[in-house]
């Protein structure tokens, strides 16, 4: 069962389940608490899990004024706060990955580890033209479902559009009644792509796994790789045959990896 905590002036949504070691999910650009479902049911049994929706997203407001990467990372220590989670294993992928490098760097004390799923120290000059295909995809897609059968050719694996598992998901977003608005999805877009933290990374001091799929065609593993040579003492693994989003994909491989590396922490 989820619910609003307070972090500064924002309600937050979170969920959290299970018991052990605190984990910190941190989603991407328009996902919320329920992207995460195979890890809140996969991870529970080792882990207390907690994710939340990032603000604009889902049932976390978007405030007025402009929106920072900074912002969300302390929102996302704000969620700790409000839990009584004095640190945990912070999780991010995407956008998401992004907020956890801030969040790692803005508040260390919080940050037991970070992994971090198909991410970039700074956008290079391919990434920084794919907001203009969502941005063209938003604004001339006949529907919803157009726009994600076309969005997710980018995201997800062939296998994955063959055997059903993305018609799955996209019945499941057409049927989640906490819609997220366009310009709040541009919004976090901007903010996400405005963003480098390429000269602050060597300051990051969490243990770090950075984990790329070898298909994902907008954060090649040569992208997350950067994050994980610059990171000191950073892990890079490389999914071959994944996509950009083998949390979903590849659940059990994918909560094997991370948990084994929770484990090593520890």
């Amino acid at each position: 069962m989820g619910k609003h905590v307070r972090a500064g002036d924002l309600g937050i949504w979170t969920e959290q389940v299970g018991e052990g070691p605190d984990v910190l999910l941190i989603g991407g650009l328009g996902d919320t608490v329920e992207s995460w479902q195979f890890q809140l049911e996969g991870l529970a049994g080792s882990s207390r899990v907690t994710a939340f929706d990032n603000r604009g997203a889902g049932r976390t407001a978007m405030p007025p004024g402009p929106v920072l990467v900074e912002q969300m990372a302390d929102d996302a220590a704000g969620v700790l706060g409000a839990l009584g989670i004095p640190a945990a294993h912070v999780a991010g992928f995407s956008g998401g990955s992004i907020i956890a490098q801030e969040m790692a760097l803005r508040h260390p004390q919080l940050v037991r580890s970070l992994a971090l799923q198909s991410t970039w120290p700074e956008p290079d000059a391919y990434l920084r033209r794919w907001p203009h295909l969502v941005r063209w995809l938003v604004e001339t897609a006949p529907t919803e479902r157009d726009f994600l059968e076309m969005f997710y050719l980018d995201i997800y694996t062939a296998r994955a559009h063959d055997d059903g598992t993305v018609d799955r998901f996209i019945e499941d977003v057409l049927a989640f009644p906490h819609k997220q608005q366009t310009a709040d999805l541009l919004r976090f877009l901007d903010a996400i792509l405005g963003h480098s933290t390429a000269a602050r990374l060597p300051q990051i001091t969490a243990p770090t796994l950075v984990l790329a799929g070898g298909r994902d065609s907008t954060l090649r593993p040569d992208l997350c790789g950067e994050v994980a040579r610059l990171i000191p003492g950073a892990r890079f693994e490389v999914l071959e045959g994944e996509a950009h989003q083998p949390f979903q994909e590849v659940p059990d491989r994918w909560n094997g990896l991370v948990a084994a590396f929770w484990r090593e922490v520890d």
